[in-house]
């Protein structure tokens, strides 16, 4: 590991519904789920941090290393409540942010409605400046235009600026004394340039990126900041790291600048944890299931490691059509996140179908079970209601459900309208959620060209175990694995992640025009970027270097990603290059274009420290029948009746351990439903594994 195995590191993951922490030291690991203090989130953080030390008997002083993820800057561009925020840019250009890319992600909606920018019109100014895409001037940048705008921004009184100008990946010079005018006028304004956050080809999506940081930075710089002091004062005396939507750490000076690249560092550190549990069982297909309190998470992972983007959008008017949110263009691990977790909420449409979510409960009031005032019926309702859950035992037994506040809540808003008793509007609820998480894992599966049946779903999170058979059903696939901790499994993958950094920058060229000194220096400088990010926080570690490029053939509208040497490039270097782009291009498109050349159109560079190998799960000797702890009565929807089911905790099952379906296996973040088609196996390094018996159980139960 970057960091040293022999440390105590403690992790922390700020999700809608709940914030998980988690400890870890000696071989040994402490886990805490509390809710989510929406309106200061540093609390509830606080809160879980005390507790896992209480528990873990540490103070403060003992943790070497604080890891943290946390969905608040997606959820300020959600909900927009982020920053008061203008943008400058080249005169004639101020409606890039409108106009977008000329096209509607819904071409026959007549009452299609885009998302309005984060950035009014009436707070896009523009100044004369303009480079060319070589980045020659070709009109200097007019400074008393910039200093003219200080009155309007004050009077308006904007609280973060951002400025894009045209072609400023090429030559970021005027972007700069832009800045340097506007931060010596209005000290204490946050400024982005697009040059440092995004220096990218395409204005749109350039612009579109820099004004997101540019809203969320203030938020998100007070919140780092205050929980930074508050840590400090408990005693924490230990470098903080933010979990980047790439999968890599980066220290919190680097996430305070650009906080943009923290919009999907929870999800990341749920695929980090897949891909390590599919490296410690040998499994080179894995789906990765990541279902919470708000939202699930798909990522497919092939070969150990989960698919990246450099593309994003947030707050998308269709979940499932692309160009309906705001674009972002950072490093992110490639996902399908969808509004169905424990806190989704159910209700009857007009056309008397069952519909769940995207809206949720979320922490406050929650589901109708939590009885912190929530009427609406929700996942974890009926989930209660259907057995599946113990109300007891529910987060370790810190909080008691109420089923007959469930039981109402469902009754009143799906079973009356749909005459169904309430178990069966439950269960209708629970096929709901399933399908339309099937469904966004067949997409993004076939999106991708991928047989999703032939994968191993890796479920985790709080309610992912309690719904994995039933998708495994939906999708045709034969094995679940629940790892250890699984409640809070993306606070575990954090614990797991590299110290890392993504670098990546514009810079047009052909293969047959290659200006091998223009791109080493352009490399040069980017590794040096990286590697200031990454020794901040790993100054020690033995470091990892990938570079790569982003090819098309000339003319062409999209490129793929291509792998170069690790080494300073040479002349000779363009046929090898043309090789490889040839190959990758083959490989998704079955041909090549005989004679046609190739243009680079950007290049990256990660610099990152190692991770341990992990050990291969060992061997065990099976054991079956083991003594139930309890039963839970379960619903069964074949002959709707309600069954004695046995329930098991998962702590008193010994590696090997055979249990047959229908079973509860439960733990103190959350529970693993084994339904009637699967046995489960407890493996020798303590995961959950769910196997379908045979193909007709998992036909019957579809």
């Amino acid at each position: 590991m970057a960091i040293e195995n022999g440390i105590k590191r403690l992790a922390v993951d700020i999700g809608g519904t709940f914030t998980d922490v988690v400890v870890e030291f000696d071989g040994r690991r402490v886990t805490s789920k509390v809710l989510t203090t929406r309106e200061a989130p540093e609390e509830g953080v606080l809160t879980g941090f005390r507790e896992v030390l209480g528990e873990a008997g540490l103070s403060a002083g003992d943790i070497g290393i604080l890891i943290h993820g946390t969905t608040l800057a997606t959820n300020a561009m959600i909900e927009r409540k982020g920053a008061l925020t203008a943008l400058i840019t080249t005169e004639g250009f101020r409606d890039i942010l409108e106009i977008g890319q000329e096209d509607r992600y819904d071409q026959y909606d007549i009452f299609l409605e885009k998302k309005l920018p984060l950035v009014p019109r009436h707070l896009r100014l523009c100044v004369p400046e303009r480079v060319d895409i070589e980045g020659a001037v070709l009109l200097p940048l007019d400074e008393d235009a910039v200093r003219a705008l200080v009155p309007e921004l004050q009077r308006r009184g904007v609280e973060s600026i951002a400025i894009g100008f045209l072609h400023s990946y090429a030559n970021a010079a005027h972007e700069e004394r832009t800045r340097d005018i506007l931060a010596e006028a209005l000290p204490g304004v946050s400024i982005s340039i697009s040059s440092e956050v995004c220096p990218e080809v395409r204005e749109y999506e350039r612009l579109s990126t820099t004004t997101a940081n540019a809203y969320v930075q203030p938020l998100m710089a007070r919140y780092l900041t205050r929980l930074a002091k508050e840590l400090a004062a408990l005693g924490l005396d230990a470098p903080i790291f933010l979990m980047t939507s790439g999968g890599g750490l980066a220290a919190l000076d680097a996430t305070v600048r650009f906080p943009i690249r923290l919009v999907e560092s929870g999800p990341a550190g749920g695929a980090i944890l897949a891909s390590r549990v599919a490296r410690e069982c040998g499994f080179e297909r894995v789906l990765s299931f990541d279902m919470g309190g708000t939202t699930a998470k798909i990522c497919l992972i092939d070969d150990y490691e989960p698919q990246a983007s450099r593309t994003f959008e947030v707050d998308r008017a269709a979940r499932f059509l692309k160009g309906s949110g705001l674009p972002l263009r950072i490093p992110v691990i490639e996902m399908v996140e969808i509004g169905a977790g424990g806190g989704s909420i159910a209700s009857v449409d007009s056309t008397k179908r069952i519909a769940v979510g995207p809206e949720s409960a979320g922490a406050e009031p929650g589901p109708a079970c939590y009885a912190r005032g929530g009427g609406a019926p929700t996942v974890t309702d009926a989930d209660v209601t259907l057995g599946r859950i113990d109300p007891e035992r529910f987060a370790g037994g810190t909080m008691h459900l109420d089923t007959g506040l469930a039981g109402t809540a469902i009754k009143e808003a799906v079973g009356t309208p749909l005459e169904l008793s309430e178990p069966m509007a439950a269960f209708g609820i629970t096929e709901i959620v399933d399908e339309n998480m099937a469904n966004a894992a067949r997409v993004h599966a076939i999106e991708r060209g991928k047989q999703i049946g032939e994968y191993t779903l890796i479920a985790f999170g709080g309610a992912a175990p309690l719904h994995a058979c039933r998708l495994a059903d939906k999708l045709g696939i034969g094995r679940v694995v629940v790892p250890t901790d699984a409640g809070v499994g993306s606070a575990v993958g954090f614990l797991c992640a590299p110290v890392a950094y993504d670098v990546v920058r514009s810079r047009y060229m052909t293969l047959l025009g290659f200006e091998v000194e223009t791109a080493n220096t352009m490399l040069d400088a980017m590794r040096d970027e990286a590697l200031s990010v990454v020794r901040a926080g790993a100054p020690e570690a033995p470091l990892a270097e990938e570079r790569t490029a982003f090819m098309r053939y000339v003319g062409q509208g999209h490129e793929i990603e291509v792998e170069l040497p690790e080494r300073p490039l040479v002349a000779d270097d363009s046929a090898l290059l043309k090789e490889r782009f040839d190959r990758a291009y083959e490989s998704l498109y079955a041909r090549t274009i005989p004679d046609a050349d190739v243009e680079i159109l950007s290049w990256a560079i990660r610099v990152s420290t190692g991770v341990a190998t992990p050990n291969p799960v060992p061997g065990v000797t099976e054991v079956e029948d083991p003594a139930a702890d309890g039963h839970n009565t379960v619903f069964d929807p074949e002959d709707e009746s309600f069954d004695d089911v046995p329930t098991y905790g998962r702590a008193h099952l010994a590696p090997g351990t055979r249990v047959r379906g229908p079973a509860v296996i439960t733990e103190d973040e959350t529970s693993t439903f084994v339904s009637a088609g699967f046995d489960a196996h407890v493996l020798g390094n303590g995961y959950i594994e769910l196997e379908r018996r045979d193909a007709s159980a998992g036909e019957k139960s579809q």
